[in-house]
């Protein structure tokens, strides 16, 4: 079985994968930060570096789907591959900082990529205002994310939206995190699993 959480930078992807891995015994997959050669690059000059970024992140996430679906195991993945493809590069190419001929081909890369993968059994998407992500985001202090701008994380939100609107790949859960601090707070976390039980016993 593969869920998979989706949710703008600052959600709480992270620690969620995190909570759930640990009650249900799920193998946690998660968002390779720490060892990113291109993220440091990207945030200090996104137009030079965020094609490389994105083909870095496309050919990593493809590798962990192929790994989930090899070993067969129950897994948990922060941040999906679609993601990737119609929320991070999308927004990049819009906001000129990839051009279109690198777009076009990073585009069809993913598309080539997408007949070879089958979409998560559960997608759980973290809905948050930004003021809730800059919070998150701050608390957590990664240095490379303190230039992240405001109208960017309003951009990826409104792709967010936009995504989820249309998404049909699967089952979808969607959490509030404005009003749910799953992080803190015992009993959010209990609401989620509860809705999380629901879905799972809909699947088999």
């Amino acid at each position: 079985m593969h869920v998979a959480i989706a949710g703008n930078i600052g959600s709480g992807k992270t620690t969620l994968t995190t909570l759930l891995a640990k009650h249900y015994g799920w193998e946690p997959h998660y968002e390779d930060v720490d060892d990113n050669p291109y993220l440091n690059d990207f945030y200090e000059e996104m137009q030079r570096w965020s094609f490389n970024l994105q083909i870095y992140f496309i050919n990593n996430r493809f590798n962990q789907i192929l790994e989930i679906r090899e070993k067969g195991k129950k897994v948990i993945q922060d941040r999906t591959i679609y993601e990737d493809a119609y929320i991070f590069a999308p927004n990049l190419h819009s906001m000129g900082l990839m051009t279109t001929r690198d777009f076009e081909n990073y585009f069809s890369l993913f598309n080539l990529i997408d007949k070879f993968i089958q979409p998560p059994d559960l997608l759980i998407y973290l809905r948050a205002s930004v003021p809730t992500l800059v919070s998150q985001i701050q608390k957590r202090g990664r240095e490379y994310e303190n230039a992240i701008r405001l109208d960017y994380l309003k951009r990826l939100n409104e792709r967010y939206e936009a995504w989820i609107s249309t998404y049909d790949k699967g089952k979808i859960l969607i959490v509030d995190v404005d009003n749910n601090n799953f992080s803190e707070k015992a009993e959010d976390l209990g609401l989620i699993i509860n809705k999380i039980d629901a879905e799972i016993n809909g699947l088999f």
